[in-house]
């Protein structure tokens, strides 16, 4: 719903503040007073198309902020989500659009910077006007296939169409990358050939350039190695027997002074057994210390070339690698890549074949599907003509006739089916059926959306509907019918319709009307009136008798008024 609307130097308007209310919602006034400046402020931001000429003379912008309340589940919101802007639930949505006197113009949502783009998809979902202000709506012919899939309620043979369209894509490009690898010139898989034998010569493992860097370090420094392990063994061994020797001959001296003072000796026997026992213990590490540098001496006296063979595996991973400009560990990953597109070449043959089935019978099930939507768009076109036709004549509109015309065309084939759907009208008798928007005047073309508005009620909550001279040209009965009919799709939300007749205003649930007024600088200034009792019921009489308000024409306002719609 629509909840304000504030304009700032917007032609003749200087500054206007408009609250609005749910319902049906009257706009009326005099001829000039500046009722399609306010649709075009309203159009303005909701991103239509701007000119130049709406600034206000003598001002440097013009600006037009509207107001919405979204319900839960509105379409504005996945807008909102898709263009990553954050509006929190139960928070208003504010469009706002500047106009510079050069003729460009900044938009805002909720005071975040966006797009006129934005702007525009979010006011194809907020507001539908219907007359000489609609770009949108019933009369794009672009959303007359959806308007008609709606009024269908084919939810089911519209989503087995979009499936079935997906497979078929996926089988048509699936058969495009086999024909694409099948047309591989012979250098081509010569060089594959090619790069495979080199892969399979070496036959890469992963993690191996890193253990071969390991080893060819330890090689590296395994002589310098070997040579100061030597070093300490015969430091071990030493001259004359060395460290275990002398080791040896200290415990035998122990043992013969332990003969000659026997178990006895008091401190002097402990200390003995004291010293006795720690050589022992460092015969035993020596010998343990010998047996581990035997080992790491045997460890270090690698095999003859064993460096040379690490370095020429290791430089040769690498040179592979960067042949190929990848890391030495996806060299055996790359084999398989490798693999796969030769197979692929040498077996295109059967595997286009293979893909050709697949597309054919892809094909078979979208046409199928296809088909079935055609035919219930069909059915459902029929349905809307006899139903929109029903409502022509109340409008005063009962020599035009309506139709909903569809073509089929294999190349407009898509996820929706094949099918262009255009709402066409022929309003004279004889006359040949052209497209909606071409052809309609516009007090007809605010007639005609009015009567498919009624035919397809129910297809757009959340919408609000602008009628602008939707009775145009008509008074008394059709009037009537008019205001009825907008009273009724009022019920369902928002509808706000700028009238000159009297009918229309007095169902009204909501009145406002437009004043111009001389300023006192030489200007004129519009300004928004909400009208009640009173005051509404003058309006009335004044759309009734003109200037010049009689008691005659306040009796029948008050009659207008009420009558119950």
């Amino acid at each position: 719903m629509l909840l304000s609307l504030s304009i700032r130097n917007v032609v003749l308007i200087d500054a206007l503040d408009a609250v609005f209310e749910g319902g049906l919602c009257a706009l009326t006034g005099e001829t000039g007073a500046g009722k399609s400046i306010l649709l075009g402020a309203l159009g303005l931001a909701a991103g239509e198309r701007a000119e130049r000429a709406q600034v206000r003379s003598g001002a440097d912008e013009a600006q037009a902020t509207a107001e919405f309340d979204l319900p839960v589940g509105h379409p504005a919101w996945a807008v909102l989500d898709e263009a990553g802007l954050v509006v929190e639930p139960g928070e208003p949505l504010i469009l706002r659009r500047r106009l510079g006197e050069d003729g460009r113009s900044r938009a805002h949502v909720n005071d975040q910077a966006a797009s006129i783009g934005l702007l525009r998809s979010l006011g194809d979902v907020l507001v539908e006007v219907h007359g000489q202000h609609d770009g949108r709506g019933l009369m794009n012919p672009k959303s007359h296939r959806g308007y008609l899939d709606i009024f269908a309620g084919h939810d089911d043979k519209l989503a087995a169409c979009r499936d079935s369209w997906r497979a078929l894509s996926a089988a048509r490009k699936q058969h495009d990358a086999l024909i694409a690898a099948n047309q591989a010139s012979d250098s081509e898989q010569d060089f594959l050939r090619h790069a495979l034998e080199e892969l399979d010569r070496l036959d890469p493992r992963s993690g191996e350039e890193a253990e071969l860097a390991d080893e060819r370090q330890f090689l590296q420094g395994a002589e310098r190695a070997l040579g100061d392990l030597q070093d300490a063994q015969q430091a071990l061994a030493g001259e004359g027997g060395g460290l275990e020797a002398r080791l040896n001959a200290a415990l035998r001296g122990l043992e013969r002074v332990r003969d000659h003072i026997g178990n006895g000796g008091g401190d002097a026997g402990s200390a003995l057994e004291r010293a006795s026992t720690a050589l022992d213990r460092a015969l035993i590490e020596f010998a343990e210390a010998e047996d581990a540098l035997g080992d790491a001496a045997r460890a270090f006296d690698v095999e003859p070339g064993r460096l040379n063979e690490v370095e020429e595996r290791l430089f040769a991973l690498r040179a592979l690698a960067r042949k190929h400009h990848v890391v030495a560990d996806e060299l055996a990953e790359l084999h398989g890549r490798l693999t796969d597109q030769l197979d692929g070449i040498e077996n295109a043959a059967d595997r286009i074949a293979e893909a050709e089935k697949a597309v054919k019978a892809a094909k078979a099930r979208y046409d199928d599907a296809a088909h079935a939507l055609t035919r219930s768009r069909e059915a459902a076109a029929k349905a809307l003509a006899e139903a929109v036709a029903a409502e022509l004549p109340p409008l005063k509109m009962d020599k035009a006739r309506f139709r909903v015309a569809i073509t089929t065309d294999d190349d407009r084939a898509g996820p929706e089916g094949r099918d262009q759907v255009v709402f066409e009208v022929a309003t004279n008798p004889g006359s040949p059926f052209g497209a909606l928007d071409k052809i309609a005047s516009g007090g007809e073309l605010s007639r005609f959306g009015l009567a498919l508005k009624v035919a397809l009620a129910g297809d757009d909550d959340g919408l609000v509907l602008v009628f602008d001279e939707v009775d145009q040209g008509v008074g008394g009965a059709v009037a009537d019918a008019v205001g009825r009919r907008l009273k009724r799709l009022a019920a369902q939300g928002q509808t706000l319709v700028v009238t000159h007749s009297p009918q229309v205003a007095a169902l009204a649930d909501h009145h406002w009307q437009i004043v111009k007024t001389d300023d006192g600088k030489g200007g004129v200034r519009t300004t928004l009136v909400k009208l009640d009792g009173a005051t509404r019921r003058e309006e009335i009489a004044r759309m009734l008798s003109g200037a010049d308000i009689t008691d005659a024409a306040r009796a029948q306002a008050d009659a207008l008024m009420a009558v119950e719609a």
